[in-house]
This record gives structure tokens, sequence and C-alpha cells, in this order.
């Protein structure tokens, strides 16, 4: 059992390849099949077969982070070695996107807010813009193959029994997916507004779904999401008319643990809303694009001045 947050023990697939490769090997079966049995340890001990299938849908499986009971001191140790492990990946995630001008969002919710719908229409707004999409579910490739259908490249993370991404795991998805410069990543977690809060993916924000379906009180049940998320999406406010939602409450309980969260609210039924979500996503990425270009205009720059020192005579 996972000591961060409890999840348990379990596969976990991502189109192709194992999510853990610190020692692996394969045996080839009949029918193509290929089973990588990996073992990688981070903190305490991660294990349990890495499967590999020749499949066309894009589906990987690999290994849960988990540790025996130890005392409370020591689970807090490595709770904390857990993290780091993730954070170091994360940091490599979004230097690997920086440099290539990627403006990455990690959308976070509990099941059911509507996040799948809501990508596939901004992808439909989003028509001529590049945009990769990591979908993230314990089992089944439904929501990667309903993204796929958009025309967007997509590739499937199952978790097995884990209740969120890592960022080992989108490390690995995204060497996998091919993303284009400048260009639009979407990540969807797993649904649930716990785990997801603590594990860094090297995004660049999370944006948090807030249905109204929902109850308003969520940002105070569940603070720590919402204090990590730097926008919440209020989504099915079409509904409103039919349900007994009080909006100003949610947007102030939001605030109320994140004073600068960012509120849109929209509707993928109606479109409502989504003007002001595709201008927060144009936004970032241009500043993305523009980061990129100022990182290689100054590697220009330098590799000039060494030019031009070269080529000076000597005294």
């Amino acid at each position: 059992m996972c000591t961060t947050c409890g999840c348990g023990e379990g596969e976990v697939t991502i189109g192709g390849a194992g999510a853990h490769q610190a020692h692996a090997h394969q045996h080839v079966h009949g029918g193509g099949t290929v089973h990588s049995h990996d073992h990688t340890h981070a903190a305490e001990h991660v294990h349990g077969p890495v499967q590999e299938h020749a499949e066309g849908n894009d589906h990987v499986q690999a290994a849960s982070v988990h540790a025996p009971d130890p005392g409370a001191k020591r689970m807090v140790q490595i709770e904390q070695d857990i993290l780091a492990i993730n954070n170091a990946y994360a940091e490599r995630n979004r230097r690997c996107l920086a440099e290539r001008g990627i403006f990455a969002l990690n959308l976070v919710s509990s099941p059911g807010s509507g996040k799948t719908t809501l990508l596939c229409k901004t992808i439909a707004l989003l028509a001529g813009q590049a945009v990769a999409v990591i979908e993230g579910d314990q089992q089944t490739s439904r929501d990667a193959e309903r993204i796929r259908a958009t025309g967007a490249p997509a590739i499937q993370i199952n978790t097995g029994r884990g209740c969120h991404l890592d960022a080992h795991m989108v490390g690995h998805a995204m060497e996998k997916i091919g993303l284009a410069e400048d260009s639009l990543l979407l990540i969807e977690n797993v649904g649930n507004l716990v785990c997801p809060a603590a594990f860094d993916l090297g995004e660049a924000h999370k944006v948090v779904i807030l249905s109204v379906t929902e109850g308003e009180d969520k940002p105070i049940k569940y603070p720590d999401m919402f204090r990590a998320a730097s926008v919440m999406l209020l989504n099915k406010i079409d509904l409103l008319p039919h349900l007994d939602f009080d909006v100003d409450a949610a947007v102030a309980f939001a605030r109320r643990v994140n004073p600068q969260i960012r509120v849109i609210r929209v509707s993928a039924a109606s479109g409502a809303g989504m003007g002001e979500w595709l201008d927060f996503l144009y936004e970032g990425l241009a500043r993305a694009s523009a980061a990129r270009r100022e990182t290689v205009d100054g590697l220009k720059r330098r590799i000039a001045m060494l030019e031009a020192q070269l080529q000076r005579p000597l005294p």
C-alpha cells in the first residue's frame, strides 16, 4: 500500500511501456506479446510485473510504490522520500516541456465532473492548435478513445488500484506520445480530489473542475486540492436552472482556501464560458512559446559571442 495516499498495489499501464524501468527484463510470448518484469526501488519497494502489450490502442502497465506498515516517524520519512523522488521526475518533465515551449495542464476533479467531455469540446474549439492528451484512469481506455475520435493524439495510463498519476508515469507517456513544439498538453488525472493534490507532474498549473451537480462545499471539504490549483472550472452551468446549487457560495468557499484561484464558469454542452477558458489556454501557450524563443535566442547570442572570441587574434 502506498504510504503517501493509501492506494493499493496493482498494475499500471502506459501506452506500451513500463512506467518504472530501473532494471527490467523481457520475455516474448506467442502472438507478439512482450512481458517486461521490472523492479524499481523508490523509498521502500516498488514491485509487481510490468506488462507491455503489442496493441494498437496505446496501453501500458507498471507497478505501484508501497511499503510495509512502519511506525509513524518512519511513515513520514517514507512519504517524504516518495514525494521527493516524484518531484525530481516532475522537474525533469517541466524542463523538457519548457525546452519545447509546451504549455501543460493537470486537470483534476472528482469522478463525473465532466472532464473528458470538456476536453473534447476544448479540442474542437482549438482547431488548428497542436494539442495532445494524457488520460489517467484505473481501468479501460474509453476516455483516450473519446479523445482520439476528435483527431487529437491521446495516450492512456491505467493505474490499476492507484488513485493518482505520478510524474514518472507522465514522463514515460510524454516520451511515447510525441509532443510538438509550442503545443498544448492536457493531462486528465484520475478522478480523485485527494491524492493528486500532492503529486506534481511537471505541469504549469493544476486546474480543478467542480461540477454544479456536486456540492458547493467541495472546496472546504477537499482544501488541499483547491489550494494547489491555479484555476477552478465551474462546469455544467447549463444545468443550474434545474439544480439547487449556490454558485456564489462555491466560489466563496474556493477563495477561502485559495484567495488567488481563478474561477471560470463553463458548459461544454452549451459553450457558455468557453471563450474565457480558451483565452486562458492561448495566454499560457503564448507565454510558453515566448519563453522557449527567449531561451533559444539567448543560446544563439552566447554561441555568437564565443565564436567572435575564437576569431580574435591571440595577443
